[in-house]
This record gives C-alpha cells, structure tokens and sequence, in this order.
C-alpha cells in the first residue's frame, strides 16, 4: 500500500493536510533547513524508480512507475503482476470523461497495492500524423477531446493519493531521433493545439507532476525550455513537480528552468555538476530552493514526508480493475461498418464459427515500449468467443496469416521447471567463478530487470525450463538478448557468441531483443530442454538487461494458411476475421513507415469474405490502418489494443450482450498518400510543424475544401445496434465574450433496444478576418438510452473555444455557426450564435 508516515516532531492533532498554509510554511522551512549539498541530492533520482529519501527531515523516498495503461512497479517481474488496461487511444474513444475518471482511480488502486507514488501517465501528445510510433499510447487528434479525457485520467488517479503525470511536455508527436529531434512549431498552433491538450490536467484537475519530453521546441530542449515557466508555471499555476524524461537532462542549464527532478539516478547531468555551478553563481540559490520545496509537496501529497498529512486520506471505494478494463474496450470500441445488420450475431441461432488471423490467438492487447506491464491473463478474441459460446456454437481456429515477426515468448502453460517440478522455468544468479548466489522460479520465458532485481556480485544468470512442443515437426527455438550468451536445447550447444544490439533505440532491446533462433525436431506434446548463460557486461550505463527464450512462427506456405481458413468460413454460419499490428510496428522509440497490414493479412480477409458474406472483421490495432476491404466484408469492429479483457468485451460485442459504444478519437485515411499531415522524420535534425492549425480532421477538412481526397473514415465516426434522431437544439443567441455557451439536444432513441449516443458540437466561422480550420470540436456528451427514451443533452462550449491565440487570447466579435451532429463530416444541425 502506499503508506503515511506517522509525523515525527508534530503531535497528531496539529498535523497540517498538505496545501494548507501550515503545510506549505512546514514545507518551505524543512526546505530552508537543508545544506545546499542536500537540497542538489534531492533534484536527482536515487535509482531508476524513486527520490532521495532524507530520514532526519521525515522524507521517505518517492516512487515511480509506467503506465500509462497500467502499473508495473519498480521491477520487470511477471510475478508481480498488473492489471493491463486498453490503451489510451480506446480510452479516448470511449467519449467518456467519466470512464476515464475510473480508468484513472483503477490506475491509483494499482499504484497504491504497489508501492508507488506517482503514475507515469496520461500521455497526452495529439495524433499529429498516424505513423507517429506511439500513437497508441496517446489520446486523439484533437485538443478537446484529449484535454477531457485526460482532465478525467488525472482526477480519476490522484483521487487515490496517487500523482498523475501528464507527458511528454511539448509538442513530442514522433519518435524518429527523439532524443535530438527539434520541433518547429509556431505560437498560434503550439497554444491552441498542443498546449491546449495539457491545460485541462494542469488547471483543473491540478495534476501532481508533469514530465518534460526530450525533444527541442523551437530550438531549446524541453527540460531547459521557458514553456516550463509560461504557461505551466505562471498562467496555468501549476505547483508540482516537472520531471525529466529518462535521461532527458542535458546540462546543468536545465536548473535554470522550471525542470526539477532529473530521473534516473543516482549519476545524472547534475550532482556534483549542479553543486559546482550553484556555487560559482550559474544557477541561483533560490532556484534550487524552489525546486526543493516543489518535491517536498509532492512527497507531502503522496504521504512520504512526516507532519504533513497526505492529499487524500479516505480514497474512494476500490473499483473491480478487471471489470473496468473490459468496460473500457467495450465502450472504446468502434463499429464503422455493418451491412445489413449482420452485428449483433444471435448467439442462439449460431451452429459454427469460423475464426481466423494471428491475433485471434496472440492478440496485441497493449504497445510496445515504457508502457508495457505484466498481467496475469490475456484473454484473446478467440479465447473470449470460445467461453462466451462454450454451451452453443462450435468455434474453430485457423491461423490464415502470420503477424507476429520475430522471437515470440513462449506461452507460460508451456514451460516447467526442472528443478521446483512447477510451472515455469528456474533462474539462477552466478558469482564470477560459478558459484550459485541466488535462485528464481519464474513464470515468463521474458525476463527484464530495470535497475533492480540482480543480485550484487552477479557476473551471470542461467536459464532452464522444459518446454512441451503443441505440435509435431520442426520448431524454430531461440534467444533474444544483448550481450555473451550460450543456448543449449536437449544438451546441444546450439549457440555461443555474442548478440549485438542492432539498433540505436535507448531500451528497444528491452522488448524486441535481437536474437539467434535454432532448429529443434519434436513430437506433439514432447519435451525440449532449453538452458541459456548470458554473461552480465562488467558496466552498464543504464542497468537493463533483458532475456527472451521463445519461438518464431515459420510458415512454409503461406497460401496453404489462407485456404485452410476460407475452406473453414464457408462451411461456418460466420466468419471471424481478426487483423491487427505488433509491437514490432507500434511501439515507443520508432515511428511506423506506412498504415499497411503486415503479412498477408489483407489478402486473408478478401478470400475468407469471398467465401462467406456473414464475415466480421475485429481489427486490432492501437492506431489507424489501411482497410481496402472495408467496403467489401459484412461487419467492421476497431477494438485498438484492448487490455486484458479485450477477448472478453469482443465477445461481448459480437454476440449482443454489449453494444460498442466507441466513436473514433482520430481520423482513418484510405490511403496513405491521402493523408495531409504525415511526416514523422526530421530534415536537417528539424521537423517543421508547418500545417499549423490543420491537425487530424481540420488537415482533412482544408484538403477536401479545396478538392482533395476524403478519409476512409471521419473523426468521431461510429455506429450502434440502434437509431437515434437528434432533434432541434437551441442555446443563447447571444453571448458575452469570455462566457460558455451551453447547448441542449433533445436525444431520442429510434431503436427497438438500448443504445448511446454521443452528441459532438462543433464550431464554424466562415466569414473571419482570422485564419481558422473549416470547423473545430467545442464540446461533446454522451447519453444512454433504452428503447423510445428521450433526454434533453447538455453539452457546454467553454469560452476558450470561441478565442485565438495572437499574443494573448483574442475573441473576434460576430456570429459563430454551432454545427450539432454525431461526427466532423455529418449533415449537422445548426445555429447561429452572435459573440460580442
């Protein structure tokens, strides 16, 4: 749990709650007490996870953790499991602030059964181009969608006790060269776009910590940027603490900005560096001292220092996490096609299922990278149909085409230990001259440690499971590392040599480990021996190391796959195709080169539609794809990366028992030469943001105004099992500058079951002396109805939606067009509305 240290030197009942007065003056004067020696320690990690704990002041370390869909602690370890969550992209699909707020307080239960003090998480960059690698983790297109949904994450998570951290602080929508890259973005976007999808975490739902990115912003690295003090600091009041990326200090420079903290630790660009700069008047005394105080009221927030009582002393009734990751992908999920009404399949009348694709079986429920987590299960779609129709229909499963590339970890049921006789495999930590130091049974055949977990004096770690082969043949079995390695299978020295890292990705090799596979012959239900020796570097910069045993999908014929699938559709009632990417296609640390299907997947989805009309294609992808099949299959569900339950709430979905309540958070192109904003990789070590108000839908919208080609899919499209009509809305007429607006929309639902709608208002000002896109989304609500239910929606236009940035916020007085509908390309309802 996340513990308050009982206070030390004030009796109980004079304990001040932190942000009061007499913590703040506690704060300040603990603060002033330290020599500069302590208060530099302080602004530089301990470790890779936590802060400097000072025992005579009270202060106990603060830890933090990645998310941002999940929390993983301070360690790699499978046994400490986590709850995974959809990623944030289904987050921000679900329209939901609400969602978004539980999503956030199942994060701060996680944190708190943890340990951990501070969520690395929401990340809030925009979909600036769809081949942005960690789009996933991202929210939407959108300033106002995003700044909603992430205001509910950040309130959701800090309601436990636990700090939020938005990230990555600012304009960090690429990871080509992300350590060095510049983004060139001018003041007019960066306010209205990029700054505007952070202010509602910081203003209202005053988050705790804020985490600088490593990329340049008009020519200054983040941590050393003046956008640390205006706005974040000075407009938005923000009063928590700005921590680095990893590794994203750069100099000493950084202390004369408002960055605080620099992580990892304990060797960092400060330190000594800092003290000495302090001391020759580089950076300022009272600097260092304001940094201080900041990271005392985070420790005071999160219960770490003693005679201030914590933020949050009775945090809410805990959620049921796996109930609300299944909610999540259901809500979050996106219908975009169906014919006929061929959704929802009556389970009842189902006789045969025909289930095909890679990740029907190993579906990608999360991205790759920081935010990775551990969770006891994953339940794929197939999985999630088979439980769902265990009494009725018969599923079967054909691969029909591979996806994931590489060495895949082995599935746990696999794997036994020789040495406990369980489940699993033994790892054991080896002194210099072989001696055996420590032991491990483990569950996962991908072993991480990150800073914590090796035993000091280690100079090796050896590996030994048995794995039981699911079919007859040849298996192609391996290792995947950095580093001196040997692999024995069945006692044959199969490798022994060194596996160099072939990219120069910080961590990549974490979560996609170069790799030597081998050949090994078996029987269904056989046993191979697999022992590996890796061989620990003496020094490490960074302390990672990452061991994956497993097995890479060979496929002799691919044709023979698809076959066997259409053969199995057209005998089946329905066809269930599931598509998606991998970790080796989005993931932190690169950018995608295309929106293409790996593999052979298109092709499997145009034969196993041939074959039987009744087709339903799940695809599962954390960020948009190409679908030239779109028009030609029966049904199309976008269920992103759905977490844990993701099998689940398919099931749920396809069968009728939930209906998919998602709208899309970005534009889908249907081509990628159609896209308008796409470029990810600098030029000249630069990437100019030069579309600059026109992100996502309104790049769309400019292009199509002036003849270009239309997206496969509109921003906030979506369909239900039901109809709704929205029927005449109306609001003010008229209305002072600086004023919201509110919109009321009688809803009624025109189904014969319950369905949700939501309602988006956007914005429209054709006649400007301004430069603005066609329209622009100023609120949205959602509502849900049963059968032939009405309700009269609210939806709240905030002032700032009517303004401009040119040096200041500007209103321009005259009539705004408010457009009512379900998407940005709908035949809108509209009023007129006279600004003054």
């Amino acid at each position: 749990m996340n513990p308050t240290l009982p206070a030390a030197t004030v009796p109980a009942a004079a304990v001040p709650a932190a942000g009061s007065p007499d913590a703040e003056a506690r704060i300040r004067d603990l603060a002033e007490s330290l020599t500069l020696e302590q208060q530099v320690q302080l602004l530089t990690g301990a470790d890779v996870w936590s802060t400097h704990a000072l025992p005579a002041i009270g202060l106990s370390r603060v830890v933090m953790s990645d998310g941002p869909a999940g929390v993983r602690g301070e360690d790699f370890d499978e046994r400490h499991d986590s709850v995974s969550l959809p990623s944030s992209s289904a987050l921000s699909a679900t329209w939901s602030v609400g969602l978004a707020r539980r999503y956030g307080q199942v994060l701060g239960q996680e944190a708190r059964r943890k340990g951990v003090h501070a969520v690395l998480g929401p990340t809030i960059n925009l979909h600036r181009s769809p081949l942005g690698g960690r789009h996933f983790e991202c929210m939407s297109e959108d300033p106002r969608l995003t700044a909603t949904i992430a205001a509910g994450y950040v309130a959701g998570v800090q309601s436990m006790g636990v700090g939020a951290t938005p990230k990555h602080y600012l304009a960090n929508e690429a990871e080509t060269d992300r350590f060095t890259a510049d983004s060139v973005v001018d003041e007019r976007p960066l306010r209205e776009l990029y700054l505007a999808a952070f202010e509602d975490a910081v203003t209202e739902s005053r988050a705790w910590l804020v985490m600088s990115s490593y990329n340049s912003i008009n020519g200054t690295t983040a941590s050393e940027n003046d956008l640390l003090e205006t706005p974040l600091s000075t407009e938005w009041g923000f009063d928590g603490v700005v921590v680095s990326d990893w590794t994203g200090v750069r100099s000493v420079d950084a202390a004369n900005a408002h960055q605080d903290l620099e992580m990892p630790g304990p060797v960092g660009h400060w330190g000594p560096k800092l003290l000495a700069a302090v001391e020759d008047g580089r950076v300022s005394r009272t600097a260092i001292l304001d940094k201080v105080v900041r990271i005392l009221r985070l420790a005071a927030r999160v219960g770490s220092l003693d005679g201030v009582s914590p933020a949050v002393t009775e945090p809410p009734a805990p959620l049921n996490a796996a109930a609300v990751a299944r909610e999540v992908a259901v809500r979050g999920a996106v219908l975009v096609r169906n014919r006929g009404g061929l959704l929802p399949l009556g389970p009842a009348a189902l006789r045969s299922v025909a289930v095909s694709g890679h990740n029907a079986e190993e579906a990608r429920t999360q991205g790759g990278g920081s935010a990775t987590v551990m969770p006891k299960q994953n339940i794929s779609p197939l999985d999630g149909l088979r439980e769902a129709l265990s009494a009725g229909a018969t599923v079967s499963y054909h691969r029909g085409a591979k996806v994931a590339e590489g060495l895949q970890a082995f599935p746990r049921s696999s794997l036994h230990n020789p040495v406990s006789n369980l489940p699993g495999l033994r790892v054991t930590f080896l002194a210099a001259d072989g001696t055996e130091l420590s032991g491990e049974d483990r569950l996962a055949s991908h072993l991480i440690w990150f800073g914590i977990g090796i035993p000091e004096g280690s100079a090796a770690i050896r590996m030994e499971t048995d794995w039981t082969a699911p079919s007859a043949g040849t298996h192609h079995l391996g290792v995947g590392t950095v580093g001196r390695i040997r692999l024995s299978l069945n006692g044959d020295e199969v490798f022994n040599g060194t596996i160099d890292d072939d990219t120069d990705v910080l961590g990549a090799a974490l979560f996609d480990p170069p790799k030597t596979v081998h050949e090994v012959q078996a029987e269904a239900g056989g046993r191979v021996r697999i022992e590996a020796l890796f061989e620990l570097p003496a020094e490490q910069a960074i302390p990672f190391t990452a061991i994956l045993l497993g097995e890479e999908t060979v496929v002799a014929d691919p044709q023979a796959e698809i076959d066997a699938a259409v053969e199995a559709a057209r005998a089946a009632d329905v066809a269930v195709v599931v598509v998606g990417t991998s970790a080796a296609i989005e993931s932190e640390g690169f950018d995608r080169k295309d929106l293409d299907l790996p593999g052979r997947q298109n092709q499997l989805v145009e034969a196993v539609a041939a074959a039987n009309p009744r087709t339903v294609v799940v695809v599962n992808s954390g960020s948009p794809v190409l679908m030239p099949w779109l028009d030609r299959v029966g049904a199309v569900l976008l269920g992103w990366f759905g977490g844990q339950e993701f099998g689940r709430a398919i099931a749920d979905i396809l069968l009728g028992a939930e209906e998919p309540g998602g709208r899309l958070p970005t534009t889908w192109p249907a081509a990628l030469a159609d896209v308008p904003v796409l470029d990810t990789v600098p030029v000249d070590g630069k990437v100019v943001y030069s579309e600059g108000i026109h992100v996502g839908y309104r790049a769309w919208l400019k292009q199509q105004a002036a003849g270009g080609a239309a997206p496969a899919l509109p921003f906030g499209y979506g369909l239900g099992y039901t109809t709704f009509e929205l029927c005449t809305p109306h609001a003010s007429r008229t209305v002072p500058a600086g004023k919201d607006v509110v919109v009321h929309v009688p809803v009624r639902n025109t189904g014969t079951r319950a369905g949700r709608e939501v309602v988006q208002v956007y914005l429209e000002r054709p006649e400007s002396a301004v430069e603005r896109p066609v329209r622009w989304l100023a609120g949205y609500a959602g509502t849900h109805l049963a059968a032939g239910g009405t309700d009269s929606v609210e939806v709240r236009i905030p002032a700032r939606a009517f303004a401009h940035y040119d040096g200041g916020w500007q209103v321009e007085p005259g009539t705004f067009r408010i457009l009512v509908g379900r998407h940005s390309a709908d035949d809108f309802q509209v009023l007129e509305i006279e600004v003054r």
